[in-house]
């Protein structure tokens, strides 16, 4: 096979494996903490972003991760997840910036392949992506490493978190921008729009009989690199898309799951 006398799949490879591991590590902090949805509001919100900042001159990650984290700050500002409303506002939100961003394309006068950016294109990424998505894993692991116990508390208690004096507001804040780097760094494998599912599937694999956050992280991360890696293959030998191919894997994975348990 030719791809073996060459080095080209290595980049790929490798962000294929850091965001199969960073992906559901961040997926169960954020279904721990009931936060899942802004996930799906985020990555909607990190169209326009790219867009303006491809416009202005600036890198268009920047300006994904500031739009991103700008959006969940509106949809918290709006609505509190109390409210009955609060889904259906998230929703709302998500769609709207998704065409904006759609919208202001033709009107910035400027070339984006929304095709590569809402559901990936690793195949083609370079060492760009990789530093992107090396960036957000390190972010991820400082966050963890110095408010692991706090993310913990807050994600079993947020009123006796916020009693016992933990910056709630802060650390959701730190979520988010963590979210939004995560996103971001995911584009070239998964694209804004499927990175959900590997935020989420190997989650709900790894979450199964853990005793702890740490543990169902490890085994979330430990199932993400599998279905990564997995779909990485799959799509270099049957010449498909990456991003579609992991998404698929993970329904399938997550269809297996309730076989299982229902013993079907």
């Amino acid at each position: 096979m030719s791809f073996i006398n060459s080095s080209w799949w290595l980049v790929p490879l490798i962000i294929t494996i850091f965001s199969g591991i960073l992906c559901p590590a961040m997926g169960t902090v954020l279904i721990t903490h009931r936060r899942l949805l802004q996930v799906n509001l985020i990555s909607h919100c990190v169209l326009p972003g790219l867009a303006l900042a491809l416009a202005i001159g600036i890198h268009p990650s920047i300006g994904g991760v500031i739009s991103g984290l700008l959006g969940s700050v509106i949809a918290e500002s709006l609505t509190n997840k109390k409210s009955e409303n609060y889904e259906a506002i998230m929703n709302t939100i998500l769609a709207g910036m998704l065409g904006f961003g759609v919208l202001i394309i033709p009107l910035l006068g400027i070339r984006i392949d929304l095709e590569a950016v809402l559901f990936g294109d690793l195949l083609t990424a370079n060492f760009g992506d990789l530093l992107r998505t090396i960036i957000a894993f390190l972010v991820f692991i400082l966050l963890m490493t110095f408010g692991y116990e706090k993310v913990v508390y807050v994600g079993l208690d947020p009123e006796g978190a916020s009693a016992s004096g933990i910056n709630v507001s802060l650390l959701n804040l730190a979520l988010s921008f963590t979210t939004a780097l995560v996103i971001v760094s995911s584009m070239s494998a998964v694209g804004v729009i499927l990175v959900i599912a590997l935020l989420s599937t190997p989650t709900l694999l790894g979450l199964n009989k853990a005793h702890s956050l740490r543990i169902a992280m490890m085994r979330s991360s430990f199932f993400g690199l599998c279905i990564s890696l997995l779909g990485f293959i799959l799509s270099i030998v049957f010449n498909l898309s990456p991003g579609p191919a992991i998404s698929v894997i993970c329904v399938a994975s997550l269809f297996t799951m309730a076989c299982r348990f229902l013993d079907i």
